[in-house]
């Protein structure tokens, strides 16, 4: 593996632990209490009380198992979010699929990823749990 390899490896690493920081903040207790018009998708998906959060909107949505026509409403509610928030708009929300990288499927292919994935799922289902993530995990991944 090239350096060049290691260091986009990294900063994968370093984007994703970032964004389960993020997540980790806005618990159920919290994301019950957000007004429904702070979601973008529908069932209250794609919380965005801020501009951290939009970024993470942006980066899920083309991942969302919605239709093409919902996921244009989606990203067209993110992207007047990101505006009235007055977030720095370096790309817009599009809802156009994106290949994913060898890193990126490695990373959403891990049982660090599943765990997450689990936890978010079940939290949805199960309105009053809080979300216990544990970082250290993805230390094990590099």
């Amino acid at each position: 593996m090239g350096k060049t390899d290691k260091d986009s490896k990294d900063q994968l690493f370093g984007r994703a632990k970032k964004a389960l920081e993020t997540a980790k903040k806005l618990t159920t207790k919290d994301r019950k209490k957000l007004k429904s018009s702070t979601f973008c998708g529908p069932g209250r998906s794609f919380p965005v009380p801020d501009c951290k959060h939009v970024a993470v909107a942006k980066t899920y949505l083309s991942r969302a198992k919605f239709s093409a026509s919902t996921k244009k409403k989606i990203a067209g509610c993110i992207n007047r979010k990101a505006k009235q928030l007055g977030c720095g708009v370096s790309k817009k929300a599009k809802a156009s699929f994106i290949e994913l990288s060898y890193e990126q499927k490695q990373l959403y292919s891990s049982d660090v990823f599943s765990e997450t994935k689990r936890l978010v799922e079940e939290s949805i289902s199960n309105p009053g749990m809080d979300l216990d993530f544990d970082l250290v995990a993805i230390d094990d991944l590099e």
